[in-house]
């Protein structure tokens, strides 16, 4: 399927004016050493003894620090050049789920999944691409703040912008990197730079009240365009080539924002997530970018979690973005909420039992698209086209690319998963679009 969106208007970015008098030693960024030799920042690497159960019972912060586009093959599942360092570094002491999945396949599908643990089809939205959502009490961090709670949020793209689709609900600090102009055409911008000074304003005044504190901060520039940077090695010119730039660059002001919370005393007590808001791809199943599909390049997805003092540990069983929400809430020793669709991962941060669980990647209609969905069921995975009008199935373990359909090819394991694709979707109350008819192509 072809995209019907100019690629770059598929989830922005944004350029913005610097941060004056924030965190001297990010105000300019020094470039690193070669990619293999960027060593962690010692405070951060430190791997303590593990925490009491008094100790796990208080209440974190909780960082979200979110990449767009950033794809699940990075250094730490085998890709190649090592092109994310302190991510690498933060990685190997974190729990991580090497089968992480998006709630969608592009930010303004996907990012309510993180902030509400609702899937996009049951909340109230607009048709656009560039999704409005409408009711602010969906959104974890309006109960948050009713507890007392301060949510903070630093982002650099103008779709971002308050009123713009409805993210900053509940946050009792909300900003952008200045001077951003809402293009739906293109994205040219280099903000990673700018975002982390904002953000570490943003942490500075969020750690001074007394109960703990929800802080996200997206970072943009791995989405296209991609651009070149003084700071990281030179790969070549291909996309993918650039897109490693733009990583490297990214992973360099991320860790800059590590490095300023493991100084902090509250750095102890603060739980750090790093997760995608989807993923890119670069031809395969002739899709470059982003959007309109749930294959696995768009879905899947970096997530791990460092809980300082606590033991890294794979988990290997699907997961999906609805369950950071309840994990957030846990986290920060809030009330549980039962509108939240996904299961906290809090117990099985700490050790406990993961539990196989399916997993939903979820795509509503829009003015551009017909809508999708998708149930992933250990290594086999289904996919609903339209309104459940066409099925695909793939066996992830044998056929990763997912090439190979097997939908007719093995009838009986075709009619458990759609069975089980059923049950899945009667539990979510799909709402309609308002704002006008799609435009797409059915």
């Amino acid at each position: 399927m072809k995209l019907r969106v100019p690629p770059a208007a598929l989830v922005g970015l944004a350029s913005l004016a610097s941060v004056a008098g924030l965190a001297l030693a990010c105000s300019k960024p020094t470039p690193p050493p070669p990619p293999a030799e960027v060593p962690a920042s010692p405070a951060s690497v430190t791997v303590k003894s593990a925490p009491d159960a008094a100790a796990d019972a208080r209440a974190w912060n909780v960082l979200l620090i979110s990449i767009d586009s950033l794809r699940a093959d990075m250094p730490w599942a085998g890709y190649e050049r090592p092109i994310a360092p302190r991510l690498s570094a933060l990685h190997a002491k974190s729990v991580s789920y090497p089968r992480a999945y998006s709630t969608s396949s592009f930010t303004s599908k996907s990012i309510p999944g993180l902030l509400t643990g609702r899937y996009p089809s049951e909340l109230a939205r607009t048709g656009a691409f560039f999704t409005k959502y409408l009711t602010a009490a969906d959104f974890t961090c309006t109960a948050l703040s009713a507890e007392g709670i301060p949510c903070v949020g630093g982002h650099a793209h103008a779709y971002f912008d308050k009123g713009q689709s409805g993210f900053e609900s509940g946050f009792a600090k909300w900003q952008l990197v200045p001077k951003i102009p809402f293009d739906y055409q293109t994205d040219p911008y280099v903000t990673s730079d700018k975002l982390t000074p904002l953000a570490i304003e943003l942490l500075g005044e969020a750690s001074k009240g007394a109960r703990p504190f929800f802080a996200w901060f997206h970072f943009m520039d791995p989405h296209d365009v991609y651009n070149t940077h003084t700071e990281s090695p030179h790969f070549g010119k291909r996309p993918r080539d650039l897109y490693d730039e733009e990583v490297f660059f990214t992973d360099l002001w991320v860790g800059k924002l590590l490095d300023f919370v493991a100084a902090q005393p509250w750095g102890e007590r603060t739980a750090v997530v790093v997760t995608a808001d989807h993923g890119e791809a670069f031809g395969e199943h002739g899709i470059t970018r982003l959007a309109h599909e749930l294959w696995e390049e768009l879905v899947r997805v970096p997530l791990f979690v460092f809980l300082p003092g606590g033991a890294p540990r794979v988990i290997d069983t699907p997961r999906g973005h609805a369950d950071l929400a309840p994990t957030f809430v846990e986290l920060l020793g809030a009330k549980p909420m039962p509108t939240l669709r996904g299961t906290s991962l809090v117990s099985e941060l700490r050790g406990g039992e993961a539990a196989p669980r399916d997993v939903v990647a979820d795509l509503p209609e829009d003015e551009y698209n017909e809508r999708r969905r998708a149930l992933i069921h250990d290594h086999t995975k289904l996919i609903a086209f339209g309104n459940d009008a066409r099925f695909a199935l793939y066996d992830l373990a044998a056929d990763p690319k997912e090439s190979d359909d097997l939908i007719r090819k093995r009838p009986e394991l075709a009619e458990e998963m759609r069975s089980r694709y059923r049950e899945a979707s009667k539990k979510i109350t799909e709402l309609p679009p308002k704002g006008g008819i799609p435009k797409h192509d059915n």
